[in-house]
Formats: C-alpha cells, sequence, structure tokens
C-alpha cells in the first residue's frame, strides 16, 4: 500500500503541478492583454468580450489535457525508475529480517544515480552481514576445536590420577600445568581480539625504549630457544631506539611473533633487529626457514589461520598468535608485516611510532 501510495503522490503532485503552470499562463496571458489594451489602446484592439469563446476554451481545455497527460506518463516512468530499486530494497530487507542473509538488491541501468547509489550500498552492508555471520559460525568453531584438546586431556589425566590409573609424580602435575597454561594463553588471545575487534584494547602509550624490551623478552624466552635448537641474535643501529609505545602490549607481541618462529622455523639462526624511519621504530624477526608461502602472507594475520606446514608437523599452536599481534600493532597507530627473509625463511616487521 505505501507503494502504491507514493507513485500515486508523484502522478499527482506531477499533475497539479502542471495544471498550476498551465492556469498561470492562461491567466498571465489575459492580464498582459489586459495592461497593453490599458497603456497602449492605440497598439491593440480591445476585445468585444472577455468571456472565452468556444474556440478558446477548446483550445485551453485541449492544451490542458495534453499537459496532463504528459506529465502523468512523465510522472509514471519517473516513479517507476525511483520506486522499483526501492521496492527492490524493500524485499530484500525483509528477507534479510528473516534471516536470509544472501538477499541483495538489483539495480538497473535506468535507475537514478542516488537511488543505484542506495542499492549498491545496501548490497555492500547485506554482504558485509553476510561474511560477519560466516566468520561468527567460524569462530565458534575454531574455538570449541582449541578448546577440545586441552580440555580432553585435562579430563583424561585428572580421571586417570582419580582412578589410580597414573602417579601423582611431579611430570603429571607439569604435564597439567601445560595444559593450563595453554588454555590461559587461548583466553588471553580470545580477550585481546575481542577487545580490538570492539576498539577498546587498552594500550597506555608513553616513551619507552625499544631495544630494552626486546632484551627483556629474549632474556625469558632464550633457555626455551636453545633447548629447541635456536640461536637469538639481536642486532641495532645504536642503544636506544626511543617509541611512544605500551611496553607491556610490546612485549606481547614480541613474545607472539618469537613462539611462532619456535614452533614453526626450522632450528638455527633467529635473527630480531631494530631499526629507525622517519616516522617508526622497526622491530624485524627473521628466520632460516621453511618461510611462508606468499599467497598466505596477506591472510596471515587472519585468526584461526595456519599453513599447510603447520598442521602438517603437527605444533600446535591455537592460530591467534598472530592476529593477536595484528591487534596491538593496530592499536598504537603501527603496522605489521610478513615478507620473505634474507635468512631463507620468514621475516616479520612490526612498526611502531616514534611519537
Amino acid at each position: 500500500m505505501r507503494r502504491s501510495g507514493l507513485s500515486r503522490h508523484i502522478v499527482v503532485s506531477m499533475s497539479m503541478m502542471v495544471l498550476a503552470v498551465i492556469v498561470m499562463v492562461i491567466l498571465s496571458s489575459y492580464l498582459l492583454y489586459a495592461v497593453l489594451v490599458a497603456f497602449y489602446p492605440g497598439g491593440v484592439d480591445e476585445p468585444v468580450s472577455w468571456v472565452p469563446s468556444g474556440p478558446e476554451l477548446v483550445w485551453m481545455g485541449g492544451v490542458t489535457l495534453i499537459g496532463l497527460t504528459l506529465a502523468v506518463a512523465a510522472s509514471v516512468r519517473l516513479s517507476q525508475r525511483i520506486l522499483t530499486p526501492l521496492n527492490a530494497v524493500v524485499d530484500s530487507i525483509g528477507r534479510l529480517a528473516d534471516g536470509d542473509l544472501g538477499a541483495r538488491a538489483a539495480v538497473s541501468d535506468r535507475s537514478l544515480g542516488e537511488v543505484a547509489l542506495l542499492v549498491d550500498d545496501f548490497n555492500a552492508m547485506a554482504r558485509r552481514l553476510q561474511n560477519i555471520e560466516a566468520d561468527r559460525v567460524m569462530w565458534h568453531a575454531a574455538i570449541a576445536h582449541e578448546l577440545r584438546t586441552p580440555v580432553t586431556i585435562l579430563r583424561g589425566r585428572l580421571q586417570g590420577l582419580a582412578e589410580g590409573v597414573f602417579a601423582p609424580d611431579e611430570g603429571q602435575f607439569r604435564s597439567l600445568l601445560a595444559q593450563v597454561e595453554g588454555l590461559s594463553r587461548l583466553i588471553e588471545d580470545l580477550r585481546v581480539l575481542s577487545l580490538a575487534d570492539s576498539a577498546r584494547l587498552d594500550v597506555r602509550r608513553a616513551r619507552n625504549d625499544v631495544v630494552q624490551e626486546v632484551h627483556t623478552v629474549m632474556t625469558l624466552v632464550d633457555p626455551g630457544f636453545r633447548s629447541s635448537g635456536f640461536v637469538l641474535e639481536l642486532e641495532t643501529s645504536r642503544e636506544e631506539h626511543p617509541a611512544h609505545c605500551d611496553p607491556t602490549r610490546v612485549r606481547q607481541a614480541l613474545m607472539a611473533l618469537l613462539e611462532n618462529a619456535r614452533r614453526y622455523a626450522t632450528p638455527g639462526r633467529v635473527r630480531i633487529a631494530v631499526h629507525d624511519t622517519a616516522s617508526h621504530v622497526q622491530i624485524a624477526i627473521d628466520d632460516e626457514g621453511p618461510g611462508i608461502d606468499a599467497a598466505l602472507r596477506e591472510q596471515i594475520f587472519d585468526p584461526f589461520l595456519r599453513g599447510d606446514g603447520s598442521r602438517s608437523r603437527q605444533r600446535g599452536g591455537s592460530g591467534l598468535g598472530l592476529a593477536v599481534v595484528k591487534a596491538i600493532a593496530d592499536a598504537h597507530g603501527g603496522q605489521v608485516a610478513c615478507s620473505a627473509s634474507t635468512l631463507g625463511g620468514a621475516r616479520f616487521v612490526i612498526e611502531l611510532p616514534r611519537q
């Protein structure tokens, strides 16, 4: 009913406007003729009667009828060009409300530019909603998958300890503690990504020396790296590289990048380089291989994305570490990138603003 009401409103408005123009033209003609007769009596002949004659009435009626016909035709055509895509948007909105996220509105070449832009914006919004829903489903499945393994291990070990199958020795407790720590890291990573998605990730930025934070992280991870066959190297152009950053978040990002290298890189050198650019401090981490396929480098920071190599070697990891690094870099107003390393493996570069 609203659609037909809008079309009828357009037709009536156009018809009334044309009728008003015709009446105004006729009345203005009479007024002009009266002025000429009053002020220039010799220039025109005074009419015998101001009442329109029969032929004049026919002419006025014919002009009015033709004008109204053209107005109705033009308004109907205009209303179709406006209402057809709008009706498609209304129908698609109803389908979206019913849960059909694949609903899209169609637009023809005859649609007005603004209306076509509205349809394009609606379709873009619908695509985004569909992608968000797909991501939500993927997140739920991925989170359930990541939580299931440690919870299953914990349940089995605890049940075995309770039933006397396993001896309650130090090795069992350390194994349980490792699973709990893995769960804690997963929960913290999910919390960081959730805060980043809602633009509420807390970063307390101040002037800090990036080299000092790198030294702190290297001291923490060096024993584990050495036991895994890695050698950490630090390369800096000077002793201090100050940046405007949150030291806690920077250490968290560095830990995630180094943990990624420890899990998936070939044992050997892992080089950490700190350099300055005009506006940022760069922290680059290079390993000796096997590297990351070029097709995956653009998506490597997406949550739960892992390459085939990491899956085939069964080296664990939740697939959230690099996503957390990107969230931290974005929250600082910096960026993180992945490329091929001169050492033969992968190179991750995180940039932090100097000011």
